[in-house]
């Protein structure tokens, strides 16, 4: 009885949904994976070439497109100039990765912050911020690169700016659908009654709720970004010699296919590999953070 009623009178601890998300998350075993090789990419892709101990301009110059050897010199072959294409894919993993994940972000900040207040305030707001995004719809993807191109030079950092400036778009849209139906719900209400500010109820209410469709949407726009930056550096656009990018090497590699087939494998491995965890982290992050599946 005694045993009983002190376990009865215990203090009931509640459990954050930070903590709730984390735990689910170590649970799924493919996000779990997913995550180990992704920091295995990331981490051979920015330190591979430290402690390689070779600089961009300095690969392996030998035999043109030479086949894979494993004596330690060239790993991953020579491509068809007789660079060491291991490197070569080290360093293009560090700019299709940044790109990736630094337009990503940006897109992610703009497109929830813009998408929340236009759908949460509504009427003429909402209208007139909807008309803008519009607009910017309208204007063709490769004019905005072109003209920032002629105006501010060629920069990797334009990459960033231009990719971002228009992927925020359809996030920006999603969420305010996202925040349309979620602000006449009654859990929205019941925070207004009690004093919450609109602040407080689009970060701790709406937000929260409208993360599942985000989280699967930004698993998408990484590797979007990924194939925007191929297409801008395939047109010279983008990444200029010296350095490269994984979207580079597949395109060289696509030329030299039948020749030279592990010009395109060891890209194209590194950069499916990649998306696929990209992929299971992201539903792995859908099913972890979505209130609806607590």
């Amino acid at each position: 009885m005694t045993t009983a009623t002190a376990t009865a009178t215990q203090t009931v601890r509640g459990e954050s949904l930070i903590r709730d998300a984390m735990r689910r998350l170590v649970r799924n075993r493919a996000t779990m994976v997913s995550l180990i090789l992704l920091a295995l990419i990331v981490l051979a892709s920015f330190l591979g070439p430290v402690l390689l101990g070779t600089e961009i301009d300095d690969v392996y110059w030998d035999y043109m497109g030479g086949p894979p050897t494993w004596d330690g010199q060239h790993w991953f072959g020579t491509d068809s100039n007789g660079r060491d294409l291991l490197i070569r894919t080290l360093y293009g993993g560090q700019i299709s990765l940044t790109v990736a994940l630094v337009a990503t972000f940006v897109s992610l900040i703009i497109g929830v912050t813009y998408g929340a207040i236009s759908g949460y305030v509504g009427g003429r707001t909402d209208n007139l911020m909807m008309r803008f995004v519009d607009i910017l719809y309208s204007l063709p993807f490769m004019f905005l690169v072109i003209l920032m191109m002629v105006v501010f030079g060629r920069s990797i950092l334009l990459i960033y700016i231009a990719i971002g400036a228009v992927e925020w778009l359809d996030m920006a849209r999603i969420v305010r659908g996202q925040t349309l139906a979620l602000k006449r719900r009654e859990f929205v209400a019941a925070a207004h009654a009690l004093g919450v500010s609109d602040t407080g109820i689009l970060l701790r209410h709406i937000v929260p709720n409208a993360v599942g469709p985000v989280i699967v949407y930004v698993t998408l726009t990484v590797p979007k970004v990924i194939l925007l930056e191929s297409f801008l550096s395939f047109l010279g656009l983008g990444v200029q010699e010296p350095m490269t990018s994984w979207g580079v090497l597949i395109s060289e590699g696509t030329a030299s296919m039948e020749s030279a087939p592990w010009m395109l494998f060891f890209p194209a491995l590194f950069l499916a590999v990649t998306l696929f965890c990209l992929n299971f982290i992201g539903d792995g992050l859908r099913d972890a953070l979505d209130p609806k599946t607590r």
